[in-house]
C-alpha cells in the first residue's frame, strides 16, 4: 500500500510539469490559460508535499 501512496506523490510532480509546459506553450497567445496553468502548477506542488508528510507520519505512526 505504501508504494502506491509514493506512486501518487510523484505523479503530482508529473502533473506540474505537463502543467508547466502547457503554460509556457500558451504564455504569449491571446486569451491564452497560461496563468490558470501555473495555478494548477502551484496546487500540484502543494499536494506533493503534503502528501508526502502524510505518508511520512503515516509510517511513523504505523511503526509505534
Amino acid at each position: 500500500m505504501m508504494k502506491v501512496f509514493r506512486f501518487f506523490e510523484y505523479a503530482y510532480l508529473a502533473i506540474m510539469c505537463f502543467f508547466i509546459y502547457q503554460a509556457y506553450i500558451e504564455w504569449n497567445q491571446e486569451g491564452g490559460k497560461s496563468i490558470l496553468y501555473l495555478f494548477f502548477a502551484g496546487a500540484a506542488i502543494f499536494m506533493f508535499f503534503f502528501k508526502r508528510n502524510f505518508r511520512k507520519r503515516f509510517d511513523a505512526n504505523k511503526k509505534d
